[in-house]
């Protein structure tokens, strides 16, 4: 009943920018968390950021100060705004959300810093 399109994943130097998008569709939803999980080859998948509706926000002692998570106009979609970028960010990152459906996920994307 959910779905979750996620965008804004590639390429970039260690050091630059780049920012994912989650748009979420489906019946009325309402909608309590967004955030995003990340999973590097053979690591289990960590919290990076999440916000719930009223605004309020969490990251990872490892993200925080670089990354900023926050919701777009379109109530339905958030943005993972990434600065200062480290080859240990490389990963693919996983947006969620949690509505009255329960817990659904985006089909990842991946992420790689290297130069």
């Amino acid at each position: 009943q959910v779905q979750l399109v996620e965008s804004g994943g590639g390429l970039v130097q260690p050091g630059g920018s780049l920012r994912l998008s989650c748009a979420a569709s489906g019946s009325t939803l309402n909608i309590d968390t967004m955030g995003w999980y990340r999973q590097a080859p053979g690591n289990q998948r960590e919290l990076v950021a999440a916000m719930v509706t009223a605004g309020i926000t969490t990251y990872a002692e490892f993200v925080k100060g670089r990354f900023t998570i926050f919701r777009a106009s379109t109530a339905n979609t958030a943005h993972l705004q990434m600065n200062s970028l480290k080859p240990e960010d490389t990963a693919v990152y996983y947006c969620y959300i949690d509505t009255q459906w329960g817990r659904s996920w985006g089909q990842g994307t991946q992420v790689t810093v290297s130069s």
